[in-house]
């Protein structure tokens, strides 16, 4: 595996920082928080308009279609500014679903708009009281006239207001099927939940709202199962890039921040745990670009995949833990910039297959596989 990144990639991080820092700085990132849309438009144009809405898309429907490594190293950037956009639902998650399984007829309608910007997808998936796999979709879609009509309750919903579809998990006689559902069609109700995050999340109550299909019916959950796994890899990068610079704050403050006349960093109970914080980066960093790498070489990432977000995520979470304390009581308040990262490493640590459903992947993995 080659750790050395490319000049084009070099220069794709340095765009995409140049972008977070003009268009969707902290600042930008507090005032969104628990905002209805949730995401900066000009930062959302600006992504379209440099060809990262459809990052890793066929360029047969408009999209840049980079490589796994290059939306890792985009992601890395995202995840470093907490950038607040619907990137991840609409471009990866429906875009990839539609790319591997609809119709040319529904890639034609979305695809390009998706790649552009212009179209916001988002997904509707988890249901109340219900687990991450297959057994936890049950809302039901039953066959009426030449379609279907779904019933039932979704739950954080990112972007749900600002999206122009919703792609909907829903149990059919045969197993789980994808359906493309109008998030303001007659039976669609909409209600904004709070999260740890502060992000734009909402409740969605499906009453009898027409669906139409995606792929063959009954064979929904391997199709989102790949997709989400690719996903996966993202999202690590993403934590990667967090607790990277959660880890650079918390470094400079024990630097300049003095007790008993000396830095706090002078200490050796906070330099210690310091140290571990930055080995456990390094190695979450490393695990990330072994996985986007292996997934470009066509290589199986299903072990893979589930280990770089459990572990990223974890450390994500772990370094910012640290990173408040080492502030102190300052760390607690909304002034202070590591309880952002902190808030949304716990929120990054438990949506899109939390830690026990990635232990239960691996695990299989590894007693199928050895």
């Amino acid at each position: 595996m080659d750790l050395d990144f490319t000049q084009e990639q070099d220069i794709l991080r340095e765009t995409v920082r140049g972008l977070t820092a003009r268009h969707a700085d902290l600042g930008v990132v507090r005032e969104l928080e628990n905002d209805p849309v949730g995401y900066p438009k000009d930062f959302w144009k600006k992504l379209g308009e440099s060809g990262l809405t459809g990052l890793t898309l066929p360029e047969k429907w408009g999209g840049s279609e980079m490589t796994t490594l290059d939306a890792a190293v985009v992601y890395e950037e995202f995840g470093r500014s907490l950038a607040p956009t619907p990137h991840f639902v609409s471009s990866v998650l429906v875009g990839g679903v539609l790319a591997a399984a609809g119709s040319d007829e529904q890639r034609q309608r979305y695809l390009p708009g998706i790649a552009a910007g212009t179209t916001i997808a988002s997904v509707a998936w988890l249901e109340p009281d219900r687990g991450y796999g297959a057994k936890g979709v049950a809302l039901p879609a039953r066959a009426d006239g030449d379609g279907y009509v779904l019933s039932g309750t979704k739950r954080h919903v990112a972007y749900a207001a600002a999206a122009d579809v919703l792609l909907v998990p829903a149990r059919t006689a045969g197993g789980v099927s994808l359906f493309l559902v109008d998030p303001k069609a007659t039976g669609v109700t909409l209600t904004q939940q709070q999260t740890i995050a502060s992000d734009t999340q909402y409740r969605v109550e499906l009453a009898d709202a027409r669906g139409e299909l995606v792929g063959a019916l009954d064979a929904g959950w391997s199709i989102w199962s790949d997709v989400l796994h690719d996903g996966l890899i993202l999202l690590a990068a993403q934590a990667v890039g967090g607790a990277k610079r959660a880890l650079e704050i918390t470094v400079e403050y024990a630097k300049q921040r003095k007790q008993f006349d000396k830095p706090l960093g002078a200490f050796q109970a906070i330099a210690h745990n310091l140290a571990d914080a930055s080995t456990a980066v390094d190695g979450a960093e490393t695990l990330v670009w072994e996985a986007a790498w292996s997934r470009d070489q066509g290589r199986d990432t299903a072990r893979l995949a589930p280990m770089a977000k459990l572990f990223a995520a974890r450390t994500y979470r772990e370094v910012t833990d640290l990173a408040v304390h080492v502030h102190g009581g300052m760390g607690f308040t909304l002034e202070c910039d590591v309880q952002l990262y902190f808030r949304r490493a716990k929120s990054l640590q438990l949506n899109w297959w939390d830690d026990r459903y990635l232990e239960d992947l691996i695990a299989a993995d590894v007693l199928d596989r050895g």
